[in-house]
Protein backbone atom coordinates (compact mmCIF):
# COMPACT_ATOMS: atom_id res chain seq x y z
CA UNK A 1 0.00 0.00 0.00
CA UNK A 2 3.27 2.29 0.82
CA UNK A 3 4.45 1.35 -2.77
CA UNK A 4 0.79 2.73 -4.25
CA UNK A 5 0.94 5.99 -2.41
CA UNK A 6 4.39 6.68 -3.36
CA UNK A 7 3.62 6.29 -6.98
CA UNK A 8 0.51 8.39 -6.57
CA UNK A 9 1.86 11.21 -4.96
CA UNK A 10 5.32 11.00 -7.48
CA UNK A 11 2.49 11.45 -10.61
CA UNK A 12 2.50 15.04 -12.36
CA UNK A 13 -1.11 15.44 -13.42
CA UNK A 14 -0.49 17.62 -16.84
CA UNK A 15 -0.92 21.31 -16.38
CA UNK A 16 -0.08 20.71 -12.38
CA UNK A 17 3.45 21.44 -11.40
CA UNK A 18 5.03 19.06 -8.79
CA UNK A 19 5.67 21.39 -5.84
CA UNK A 20 9.06 19.60 -4.86
CA UNK A 21 9.45 19.50 -8.82
CA UNK A 22 9.23 23.35 -10.42
CA UNK A 23 8.91 22.56 -14.23
CA UNK A 24 12.52 23.18 -15.96
CA UNK A 25 13.02 23.75 -19.46
CA UNK A 26 13.23 20.09 -20.49
CA UNK A 27 9.42 19.75 -19.52
CA UNK A 28 7.35 18.82 -22.74
CA UNK A 29 4.89 21.31 -23.75
CA UNK A 30 1.18 20.56 -24.64
CA UNK A 31 1.10 20.85 -28.85
CA UNK A 32 -0.65 23.73 -30.30
CA UNK A 33 -4.03 23.65 -30.89
CA UNK A 34 -3.90 22.92 -34.51
CA UNK A 35 -1.01 20.77 -33.93
CA UNK A 36 -3.29 18.38 -31.32
CA UNK A 37 -6.16 18.80 -34.05
CA UNK A 38 -3.87 17.34 -37.03
CA UNK A 39 -2.40 14.28 -34.77
CA UNK A 40 -6.09 13.71 -33.50
CA UNK A 41 -7.25 13.49 -37.47
CA UNK A 42 -4.61 11.56 -38.66
CA UNK A 43 -4.90 9.11 -35.16
CA UNK A 44 -8.90 8.57 -36.89
CA UNK A 45 -7.50 8.13 -40.31
CA UNK A 46 -5.02 5.07 -38.75
CA UNK A 47 -7.60 3.66 -36.41
CA UNK A 48 -10.46 3.47 -39.84
CA UNK A 49 -7.42 1.71 -41.82
CA UNK A 50 -6.74 -1.10 -38.96
CA UNK A 51 -10.72 -1.69 -38.65
CA UNK A 52 -11.11 -1.97 -42.05
CA UNK A 53 -7.78 -4.37 -42.33
CA UNK A 54 -9.05 -6.33 -39.32
CA UNK A 55 -12.36 -7.15 -40.94
CA UNK A 56 -9.96 -7.92 -44.25
CA UNK A 57 -7.96 -10.20 -41.78
CA UNK A 58 -11.21 -12.01 -40.40
CA UNK A 59 -12.62 -12.65 -44.40
CA UNK A 60 -9.58 -13.98 -45.32
CA UNK A 61 -9.37 -16.25 -42.21
CA UNK A 62 -13.18 -17.61 -43.11
CA UNK A 63 -11.86 -18.09 -46.63
CA UNK A 64 -8.63 -20.94 -44.99
CA UNK A 65 -11.80 -22.44 -43.14
CA UNK A 66 -13.85 -22.91 -46.19
CA UNK A 67 -10.59 -24.36 -47.79
CA UNK A 68 -10.11 -27.09 -45.48
CA UNK A 69 -13.13 -28.41 -45.92
CA UNK A 70 -16.50 -29.60 -44.15
CA UNK A 71 -14.87 -29.27 -40.75
CA UNK A 72 -17.10 -29.03 -37.99
CA UNK A 73 -15.65 -28.27 -34.58
CA UNK A 74 -13.45 -25.01 -33.60
CA UNK A 75 -10.24 -27.33 -32.89
CA UNK A 76 -10.11 -28.49 -36.54
CA UNK A 77 -9.15 -24.82 -37.78
CA UNK A 78 -7.33 -24.21 -35.05
CA UNK A 79 -3.36 -24.79 -36.03
CA UNK A 80 -0.62 -23.87 -32.88
CA UNK A 81 2.27 -24.16 -35.50
CA UNK A 82 1.13 -21.65 -37.56
CA UNK A 83 -0.20 -19.26 -34.71
CA UNK A 84 3.51 -19.09 -33.38
CA UNK A 85 5.19 -18.87 -36.54
CA UNK A 86 2.89 -15.72 -37.16
CA UNK A 87 3.31 -14.22 -33.71
CA UNK A 88 7.56 -14.67 -33.79
CA UNK A 89 7.23 -12.96 -37.11
CA UNK A 90 5.28 -10.16 -35.26
CA UNK A 91 8.62 -9.64 -32.74
CA UNK A 92 11.00 -10.07 -35.44
CA UNK A 93 9.56 -6.92 -37.03
CA UNK A 94 8.53 -5.32 -33.96
CA UNK A 95 10.54 -1.77 -33.82
CA UNK A 96 8.57 -0.11 -30.90
CA UNK A 97 7.38 1.81 -29.11
CA UNK A 98 4.92 -0.77 -27.97
CA UNK A 99 7.18 -3.85 -26.41
CA UNK A 100 6.92 -7.26 -27.80
CA UNK A 101 4.47 -8.42 -25.21
CA UNK A 102 2.11 -5.97 -25.77
CA UNK A 103 2.31 -6.54 -29.76
CA UNK A 104 2.02 -10.18 -29.28
CA UNK A 105 -1.42 -9.48 -26.96
CA UNK A 106 -2.41 -7.47 -29.92
CA UNK A 107 -2.00 -9.80 -32.63
CA UNK A 108 -3.24 -12.97 -29.99
CA UNK A 109 -6.96 -10.93 -29.72
CA UNK A 110 -7.06 -10.64 -33.42
CA UNK A 111 -6.24 -14.24 -34.40
CA UNK A 112 -8.70 -15.43 -31.30
CA UNK A 113 -11.07 -13.12 -32.61
CA UNK A 114 -11.10 -14.75 -36.22
CA UNK A 115 -10.67 -18.38 -35.13
CA UNK A 116 -13.73 -17.50 -32.98
CA UNK A 117 -15.81 -16.86 -35.98
CA UNK A 118 -16.13 -21.02 -36.57
CA UNK A 119 -16.81 -21.40 -32.94
CA UNK A 120 -14.62 -20.10 -29.84
CA UNK A 121 -11.99 -22.99 -28.51
CA UNK A 122 -13.07 -24.42 -25.08
CA UNK A 123 -10.15 -24.17 -22.82
CA UNK A 124 -10.00 -26.18 -19.53
CA UNK A 125 -8.25 -24.68 -17.12
CA UNK A 126 -7.36 -25.16 -13.16
CA UNK A 127 -10.17 -22.34 -11.35
CA UNK A 128 -12.31 -21.36 -10.36
CA UNK A 129 -12.00 -17.73 -12.01
CA UNK A 130 -9.45 -15.64 -10.78
CA UNK A 131 -6.27 -18.29 -11.03
CA UNK A 132 -3.41 -17.45 -12.16
CA UNK A 133 -4.06 -20.52 -15.05
CA UNK A 134 -7.31 -18.55 -16.22
CA UNK A 135 -4.55 -15.66 -17.03
CA UNK A 136 -2.46 -18.34 -18.57
CA UNK A 137 -5.18 -19.45 -20.59
CA UNK A 138 -6.18 -16.06 -21.84
CA UNK A 139 -2.86 -14.68 -23.05
CA UNK A 140 -2.18 -18.03 -24.90
CA UNK A 141 -5.37 -17.99 -26.50
CA UNK A 142 -7.18 -14.79 -26.18
CA UNK A 143 -10.39 -13.48 -24.57
CA UNK A 144 -12.84 -15.04 -27.33
CA UNK A 145 -12.01 -18.36 -25.92
CA UNK A 146 -14.89 -19.97 -23.98
CA UNK A 147 -12.73 -20.72 -20.34
CA UNK A 148 -13.72 -23.79 -18.51
CA UNK A 149 -12.89 -23.29 -14.76
CA UNK A 150 -12.09 -26.84 -13.72
CA UNK A 151 -11.73 -28.07 -9.93
CA UNK A 152 -8.00 -29.75 -9.94
CA UNK A 153 -5.12 -30.70 -12.19
CA UNK A 154 -6.78 -34.13 -12.89
CA UNK A 155 -9.86 -32.59 -13.67
CA UNK A 156 -8.30 -30.80 -16.56
CA UNK A 157 -6.65 -34.25 -17.97
CA UNK A 158 -10.15 -35.94 -17.72
CA UNK A 159 -12.08 -33.09 -19.58
CA UNK A 160 -9.61 -32.91 -22.27
CA UNK A 161 -9.50 -36.59 -22.98
CA UNK A 162 -13.05 -36.69 -22.60
CA UNK A 163 -13.22 -34.22 -25.67
CA UNK A 164 -15.17 -31.78 -23.53
CA UNK A 165 -12.24 -29.24 -23.61
CA UNK A 166 -10.44 -28.30 -26.75
CA UNK A 167 -7.08 -27.92 -24.58
CA UNK A 168 -6.57 -27.92 -20.83
CA UNK A 169 -3.98 -25.54 -19.21
CA UNK A 170 -2.35 -26.73 -15.82
CA UNK A 171 1.05 -25.24 -14.42
CA UNK A 172 4.31 -27.25 -14.11
CA UNK A 173 6.68 -25.60 -12.69
CA UNK A 174 7.99 -22.18 -10.61
CA UNK A 175 11.46 -20.09 -11.17
CA UNK A 176 11.42 -20.48 -7.85
CA UNK A 177 9.40 -22.98 -6.12
CA UNK A 178 10.32 -25.80 -8.58
CA UNK A 179 8.06 -28.43 -10.58
CA UNK A 180 4.53 -28.98 -9.85
CA UNK A 181 4.42 -33.15 -9.24
CA UNK A 182 0.89 -33.51 -9.48
CA UNK A 183 1.17 -32.68 -12.82
CA UNK A 184 3.85 -34.78 -13.91
CA UNK A 185 2.34 -37.70 -12.44
CA UNK A 186 -0.70 -37.22 -14.62
CA UNK A 187 1.41 -38.10 -17.69
CA UNK A 188 2.22 -41.26 -16.05
CA UNK A 189 -1.12 -42.88 -17.06
CA UNK A 190 -2.67 -40.12 -19.29
CA UNK A 191 -2.30 -40.00 -23.26
CA UNK A 192 -2.47 -36.15 -24.29
CA UNK A 193 -0.09 -34.50 -25.88
CA UNK A 194 1.46 -31.49 -25.35
CA UNK A 195 0.72 -28.72 -27.48
CA UNK A 196 2.52 -25.58 -26.11
CA UNK A 197 3.83 -23.87 -22.94
CA UNK A 198 3.23 -20.65 -21.35
CA UNK A 199 5.42 -18.47 -19.00
CA UNK A 200 3.39 -16.27 -16.90
CA UNK A 201 5.27 -13.37 -14.55
CA UNK A 202 3.63 -13.66 -11.48
CA UNK A 203 3.17 -10.98 -9.23
CA UNK A 204 1.38 -12.02 -5.32
CA UNK A 205 -1.02 -9.34 -3.25
CA UNK A 206 -1.94 -9.44 0.21
CA UNK A 207 -5.64 -9.47 0.19
CA UNK A 208 -8.28 -8.98 2.91
CA UNK A 209 -11.89 -8.32 3.83
CA UNK A 210 -10.76 -5.33 5.87
CA UNK A 211 -7.86 -4.11 4.31
CA UNK A 212 -5.76 -3.95 7.75
CA UNK A 213 -2.72 -6.21 7.82
CA UNK A 214 -2.73 -5.66 12.09
CA UNK A 215 -6.72 -7.67 11.54
CA UNK A 216 -4.56 -10.68 9.65
CA UNK A 217 -4.84 -13.96 12.04
CA UNK A 218 -5.24 -16.71 8.78
CA UNK A 219 -3.55 -16.43 5.57
CA UNK A 220 -5.16 -18.94 2.51
CA UNK A 221 -3.39 -19.64 -0.47
CA UNK A 222 -2.01 -22.40 -2.44
CA UNK A 223 0.61 -24.07 -1.04
CA UNK A 224 2.56 -22.39 -4.43
CA UNK A 225 1.87 -19.10 -3.32
CA UNK A 226 2.83 -19.68 0.53
CA UNK A 227 6.04 -20.89 -0.74
CA UNK A 228 6.83 -17.90 -2.83
CA UNK A 229 6.16 -15.39 -0.02
CA UNK A 230 7.73 -17.01 3.07
CA UNK A 231 10.55 -14.71 3.37
CA UNK A 232 7.53 -11.50 3.08
CA UNK A 233 5.14 -13.22 5.10
CA UNK A 234 8.04 -14.04 8.28
CA UNK A 235 9.05 -10.73 8.22
CA UNK A 236 5.46 -8.74 8.21
CA UNK A 237 2.89 -12.00 9.55
CA UNK A 238 5.35 -13.51 11.52
CA UNK A 239 2.49 -14.68 13.82
CA UNK A 240 -0.13 -15.71 11.58
CA UNK A 241 -1.31 -19.64 10.43
CA UNK A 242 -0.84 -20.24 7.06
CA UNK A 243 -3.55 -22.67 5.43
CA UNK A 244 -3.37 -24.50 2.10
CA UNK A 245 -5.95 -24.08 -0.60
CA UNK A 246 -6.53 -25.89 -3.52
CA UNK A 247 -5.94 -23.11 -4.99
CA UNK A 248 -5.66 -19.23 -4.69
CA UNK A 249 -9.38 -17.89 -6.30
CA UNK A 250 -10.12 -20.57 -3.49
CA UNK A 251 -8.55 -18.73 -1.09
CA UNK A 252 -9.91 -15.60 -1.52
CA UNK A 253 -13.02 -17.25 -1.05
CA UNK A 254 -12.56 -18.06 2.08
CA UNK A 255 -10.73 -14.94 3.05
CA UNK A 256 -14.01 -12.79 1.92
CA UNK A 257 -15.75 -14.13 5.22
CA UNK A 258 -13.74 -13.13 7.86
CA UNK A 259 -12.00 -10.49 8.57
CA UNK A 260 -9.23 -11.89 10.68
CA UNK A 261 -8.13 -13.76 7.48
CA UNK A 262 -5.86 -12.82 4.26
CA UNK A 263 -5.82 -14.64 0.86
CA UNK A 264 -2.00 -14.58 -1.05
CA UNK A 265 -3.65 -14.22 -4.96
CA UNK A 266 -3.59 -12.16 -7.89
CA UNK A 267 -4.34 -8.34 -8.18
CA UNK A 268 -7.16 -9.45 -10.10
CA UNK A 269 -8.91 -11.25 -7.28
CA UNK A 270 -9.26 -8.57 -5.22
CA UNK A 271 -11.90 -7.42 -8.04
CA UNK A 272 -13.49 -10.78 -8.51
CA UNK A 273 -14.42 -11.39 -4.70
CA UNK A 274 -14.57 -8.52 -3.13
CA UNK A 275 -11.40 -8.21 -1.33
CA UNK A 276 -9.28 -4.77 -0.79
CA UNK A 277 -4.86 -5.04 -1.51
CA UNK A 278 -2.82 -5.15 2.00
CA UNK A 279 0.39 -5.06 0.33
CA UNK A 280 1.59 -6.29 -3.29
CA UNK A 281 3.60 -7.69 -5.24
CA UNK A 282 4.70 -9.23 -1.86
CA UNK A 283 6.77 -12.72 -3.64
CA UNK A 284 10.32 -13.21 -2.86
CA UNK A 285 11.75 -13.32 -5.95
CA UNK A 286 11.89 -10.23 -8.70
CA UNK A 287 11.81 -12.92 -11.65
CA UNK A 288 9.06 -15.00 -10.29
CA UNK A 289 7.75 -16.59 -13.17
CA UNK A 290 5.20 -19.71 -13.75
CA UNK A 291 5.70 -22.21 -16.78
CA UNK A 292 1.96 -23.90 -17.97
CA UNK A 293 1.61 -26.36 -20.32
CA UNK A 294 -0.93 -26.71 -23.02
CA UNK A 295 -3.03 -30.40 -22.94
CA UNK A 296 -3.83 -31.64 -26.16
CA UNK A 297 -4.83 -34.79 -27.84
CA UNK A 298 -2.41 -34.73 -30.69
CA UNK A 299 0.68 -33.74 -31.69
CA UNK A 300 1.30 -30.75 -34.76
CA UNK A 301 4.26 -30.25 -37.06
CA UNK A 302 7.36 -28.23 -36.16
CA UNK A 303 7.83 -24.60 -36.11
CA UNK A 304 11.36 -23.83 -35.76
CA UNK A 305 11.58 -22.83 -32.29
CA UNK A 306 10.39 -25.76 -30.82
CA UNK A 307 11.04 -27.97 -27.40
CA UNK A 308 10.23 -31.72 -27.10
CA UNK A 309 9.18 -33.03 -23.47
CA UNK A 310 10.05 -37.08 -23.12
CA UNK A 311 8.95 -39.79 -20.63
CA UNK A 312 11.51 -42.16 -20.25
CA UNK A 313 11.41 -45.24 -18.55
CA UNK A 314 14.75 -46.70 -17.50
CA UNK A 315 16.11 -50.48 -17.51
CA UNK A 316 17.30 -51.11 -13.76
CA UNK A 317 21.32 -51.70 -14.72
CA UNK A 318 24.39 -49.44 -13.92
CA UNK A 319 24.75 -46.47 -15.66
CA UNK A 320 21.20 -46.47 -16.74
CA UNK A 321 20.94 -42.95 -16.53
CA UNK A 322 24.09 -41.75 -18.48
CA UNK A 323 22.73 -44.47 -21.73
CA UNK A 324 19.43 -42.50 -21.08
CA UNK A 325 21.02 -39.17 -21.31
CA UNK A 326 24.35 -39.54 -23.58
CA UNK A 327 22.85 -39.95 -26.91
CA UNK A 328 21.41 -36.60 -26.50
CA UNK A 329 24.89 -35.08 -26.40
CA UNK A 330 26.40 -37.20 -29.24
CA UNK A 331 23.95 -35.72 -31.34
CA UNK A 332 24.16 -32.09 -30.48
CA UNK A 333 20.62 -32.08 -28.58
CA UNK A 334 20.45 -29.63 -25.82
CA UNK A 335 18.35 -31.28 -22.68
CA UNK A 336 16.66 -27.66 -20.98
CA UNK A 337 15.11 -29.80 -17.75
CA UNK A 338 15.17 -33.52 -16.10
CA UNK A 339 12.70 -34.56 -13.45
CA UNK A 340 12.31 -38.12 -12.04
CA UNK A 341 9.65 -39.47 -10.63
CA UNK A 342 8.37 -43.18 -9.25
CA UNK A 343 7.62 -44.91 -12.61
CA UNK A 344 4.33 -46.50 -10.55
CA UNK A 345 5.30 -49.97 -12.21
CA UNK A 346 7.15 -51.50 -9.22
CA UNK A 347 9.40 -50.49 -5.73
CA UNK A 348 12.21 -48.23 -6.61
CA UNK A 349 11.34 -47.85 -10.26
CA UNK A 350 11.76 -44.53 -11.75
CA UNK A 351 10.88 -42.70 -15.01
CA UNK A 352 12.50 -39.38 -16.57
CA UNK A 353 10.60 -36.38 -17.15
CA UNK A 354 13.23 -35.12 -20.40
CA UNK A 355 13.06 -31.53 -21.45
CA UNK A 356 15.07 -31.13 -24.91
CA UNK A 357 15.22 -28.25 -27.63
CA UNK A 358 14.11 -29.35 -30.90
CA UNK A 359 10.96 -31.09 -32.61
CA UNK A 360 10.75 -34.75 -32.88
CA UNK A 361 10.81 -34.45 -36.10
CA UNK A 362 14.46 -32.81 -36.52
CA UNK A 363 16.90 -35.24 -37.73
CA UNK A 364 19.51 -35.37 -34.81
CA UNK A 365 16.58 -35.80 -32.09
CA UNK A 366 15.43 -38.58 -34.16
CA UNK A 367 18.94 -40.04 -34.15
CA UNK A 368 19.36 -39.50 -30.34
CA UNK A 369 15.98 -41.40 -29.43
CA UNK A 370 17.09 -44.38 -31.76
CA UNK A 371 19.84 -44.97 -30.31
CA UNK A 372 18.59 -44.19 -26.71
CA UNK A 373 15.92 -47.25 -27.81
CA UNK A 374 17.47 -50.16 -26.44
CA UNK A 375 18.62 -48.74 -23.06
CA UNK A 376 15.14 -47.85 -22.77
CA UNK A 377 12.02 -49.84 -21.03
CA UNK A 378 10.11 -47.13 -22.79
CA UNK A 379 10.40 -44.26 -24.67
CA UNK A 380 6.95 -41.83 -24.60
CA UNK A 381 6.71 -38.61 -26.74
CA UNK A 382 4.66 -36.53 -24.47
CA UNK A 383 4.59 -33.27 -26.75
CA UNK A 384 6.72 -31.02 -29.73
CA UNK A 385 5.51 -27.72 -29.31
CA UNK A 386 6.55 -24.63 -29.51
CA UNK A 387 8.70 -22.28 -27.70
CA UNK A 388 6.47 -19.67 -25.08
CA UNK A 389 6.42 -16.66 -26.79
CA UNK A 390 6.47 -13.52 -24.63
Amino acid sequence: MVERQRTITHYRFPGIADARTPPTMTDVPEPAAPELADARQRIDAIDRELQALIAERARWAQQVGRAKGPLKAAIDYYRPEREAQVLRMVVDRNDGPLSDEEMVRLFREIMSACLAQQEPLRIGYLGPEGTFSQQAAQKHFGHSARLLPLASIEEVFQEVEAGHADFGIVPVENSGQGTIQSTLDMFLTSRLKICGEIELRVHQFLLSRSGRVEDVERVYSHPQSLAQCKVWLRQHLPASERVATASNAEGARRARLADDAAAIAGEAVAHVYGLKVIAGPIEDRPDNTTRFLVLGRELFPATGHDRTSLLVFVNDQPGALFNALSPFARHGVSMNRIESRPAHQGKWQYAFFIDLSGHVGDTALRAALEELAPHAGEIRVLGSYPVAIP
